[in-house]
């Protein structure tokens, strides 16, 4: 079962584990309602390294980014959902909209993005350049997004949920 890591304390802890020899893949994301295409990337994201660490937006990040009706689930419902799964080994919580600072302090070796972006669109690419971070793109699941879930529920029972 995964544990969340305090952001003071993530740096410290990725440059131990990397002391010892292992490896450290990161992303990130919302999370906010967990589906199948959630699922597949994570454990696709595991695969490359020993221990992977979600870095999860905080409530205020994701209403920053996704507007005032998200997060759906409140971010220690959304952690505790994610160290749930066995694929996922730590969970680090961060308050602004991007994740380049914690990238830059952690040091991943991996990190992990949608296959929509590239490394010429990826806002983080120069901080993994930097850091000698090697990016790996995953493929999405077609049809399986919060907001596909979100407007189904919504077409489903009248509910009016953010999209």
């Amino acid at each position: 079962m995964g544990q969340v890591l305090r952001r003071e304390k993530v740096a410290e802890f990725v440059s131990n584990l990397h002391k010892s020899g292992k490896t450290v893949v990161a992303t990130n994301g919302c999370f906010d309602i967990l589906h199948v295409g959630h699922i597949r990337y994570l454990e696709k994201t595991k695969t490359f390294a020993d221990y992977m660490i979600v870095l999860l937006n905080s409530d205020k990040s994701v209403r920053s980014i996704k507007g005032e009706g998200r997060p759906i689930n409140n971010e220690n419902d959304r952690a505790e959902i994610l160290c749930a799964l066995r694929c996922v080994d730590y969970v680090v919580l961060f308050d602004e909209d991007s994740p380049r600072n914690l990238l830059d302090e952690i040091k991943p070796d991996v990190y992990t993005k949608g296959a929509d972006y590239t490394m010429e669109t990826l806002p983080e690419a120069d901080i993994m350049k930097k850091n000698g971070t090697r990016v790996e793109f995953i493929e999405f699941v077609k049809g399986k997004s919060t907001t596909n879930t979100i407007e189904k529920m919504s077409e489903a029972s009248g509910w009016e949920g953010a999209g």
